[in-house]
């Protein structure tokens, strides 16, 4: 046990990594759509699941911005909130390319950001939470505000991170352009 920098007598809590530390390796990818600061974390379980997040450099996350609304109406005919997946082989669920629109962000300030899935595969769920209480995004972007669960193809599983930054990567990344 560590010492309590507070109080030398008093031994401090162990650390506990968050569940989204100890069971997912962590993916990004920088710059989606080539813009500036708009990255994502890819969260990816051992059972093939991605999320989909926002890392803490994207424009959504600094201070001062207030999101209004995130409305997953993709176009006409594509909302992803008429995703219904049912069954062992995923019946009804969309398909999603690498660059497939998740959502869109818009804020008070009239900026508006698209999330894209970052990943191949079925999309699973987008994250009705986010829509009723869009600030959950920012509070908690890497647990309860995460946006969408993809499940990738099982044969594509191995090529999914293609494209995508270790965790390391990506910090090499962001101090080269600090």
């Amino acid at each position: 046990h560590r010492k309590n920098p507070e109080d030398p007598h008093k031994t401090a809590e162990p650390v506990v990594p968050l569940f989204v530390d100890r069971y997912f390796i962590h993916w990004y990818k920088a710059d989606v759509k080539g813009k500036s600061c708009e990255d994502h974390c890819i969260p990816q379980h051992s059972n093939r699941i991605c999320v989909t997040t926002l890392t803490e450099s994207h424009p959504v996350l600094q201070s001062g911005k207030t999101i209004k609304s995130i409305p997953c109406q993709i176009s006409t005919n594509c909302s992803r909130l008429q995703n219904k997946v049912s069954g062992k082989c995923k019946r009804g669920a969309q398909f999603l390319t690498e660059l497939a629109p998740l959502c869109k962000i818009y804020c008070s300030d009239g900026e508006a950001y698209t999330v894209s899935s970052c990943v191949r595969g079925c999309s699973m769920e987008v994250i009705e939470n986010i829509l009723h209480k869009p600030s959950i995004l920012q509070e908690k972007p890497s647990t309860e505000g995460y946006i969408a669960v993809e499940l990738p193809k099982f044969e594509e599983s191995k090529n999914i991170t293609e494209g995508l930054l270790t965790q390391k990567q990506y910090e090499e990344v962001m101090v080269k352009m600090h």
